[in-house]
């Protein structure tokens, strides 16, 4: 079982964003070193998703990343995904 954590867009300008993005960026690699992270980003036409190789991580990532505690997200949820195709 994985995890993935669903971000709604605060519909913040690109300025804000970019101004928040080289803290996150600093926290989304730290999960990819420590191979927690198995895919992250923007979903078309709205929100981003992040998915994580186990709930611990996710719920770790959804409490320090400066996108969502910095505003970027307006709202989050934290799913349980049983992926039956990746092992």
């Amino acid at each position: 079982m994985k995890t993935v954590v669903i971000g709604t867009s605060a519909g913040k300008s690109m300025d804000e964003i970019m101004a928040v993005y080289p803290r996150h960026k600093v926290a989304v690699d730290a999960f990819i070193e420590r191979g927690e992270v198995i895919g992250i980003g923007p979903l078309v036409g709205g929100g981003n998703l992040a998915i994580f190789r186990t709930r611990e991580a996710a719920e770790e990532f959804a409490r320090t990343d400066p996108f969502l505690v910095e505003g970027m997200v307006a709202s989050y949820d934290v799913r349980d995904w049983n992926d039956d195709l990746l092992a």
